[in-house]
């Protein structure tokens, strides 16, 4: 293999890295967040004493840091 597609190579599996997420629960009522590097997608369930069931759910999306999606709902 010459050394432009060893390049190649290396810089796909590192792009594919930043892509795999690592899950973490989050200690807020039981939500989950999946971050990567590159994105962060959250499914929510946070302890709201004010709402009428004690919780807020919804889905929250980032990609590179700016949020591109928000779905919380307060019941």
């Amino acid at each position: 293999m010459n050394k432009k597609k060893i390049i190649i190579i290396i810089i796909i599996l590192l792009f594919t890295l930043m892509l795999i997420p690592m899950p973490m629960k989050l200690k807020d009522g039981g939500s989950t967040e999946y971050k990567a590097i590159l994105y962060n997608v959250t499914k929510i369930r946070r302890i709201n004493t004010q709402s009428s069931t004690g919780y807020e759910t919804g889905w929250e999306i980032k990609i590179l840091g700016f949020q591109i999606y928000n779905n919380v709902n307060v019941e």
